[in-house]
């Protein structure tokens, strides 16, 4: 019997608010969430005709219109974070770049991130083996490098 290899992954998000976590990845990746239930413009109206003590959706995705990259799944937890992530994205802005030109092009993407509410760590400089990357957080601290 051939065990089949795995073509597809998905990348989940421990969070507190699913929909603002969601909505921010959405913005840095271009991705798109899924479409709101049948008789439902919007996500949102469909969370006012929940019963009033509906605290809104324990979860979010959002996934690459083009398919190539992997869909993001956001699910909230109880538990706020704590330690440094041991799993992180890089979002490849610079790619193919070296030098001031890379860093350059990495401080912008930062500079939109961080109005999208992402916060900037700090810039690690080429070292002769790894060209120069951006460390920054999330919405809700994840960390993840703009590379």
């Amino acid at each position: 019997m051939s065990i089949k290899q795995v073509q597809q992954v998905q990348v989940t998000f421990d969070c507190a608010e699913p929909q603002r976590v969601a909505r921010f990845w959405s913005e840095v990746l271009g991705y798109e969430g899924p479409k709101p239930p049948e008789g439902f413009a919007t996500w949102e109206d469909f969370d006012r005709d929940r019963p009033t003590d509906y605290r809104g959706p324990d979860w979010a995705s959002c996934t690459d219109p083009s398919g190539a990259g992997p869909r993001l799944f956001f699910q909230r937890v109880p538990e706020g974070k704590v330690v440094k992530n041991r799993v992180h994205l890089d979002v490849r802005a610079g790619t193919g770049l070296v030098g001031e030109e890379r860093v350059a092009v990495l401080e912008a993407e930062c500079a939109r991130l961080v109005a999208l509410g992402g916060v900037r760590l700090y810039l690690l400089r080429a070292d002769g083996v790894n060209e120069s990357c951006l460390a920054m957080q999330d919405v809700e601290g994840n960390e993840f490098c703009l590379d």
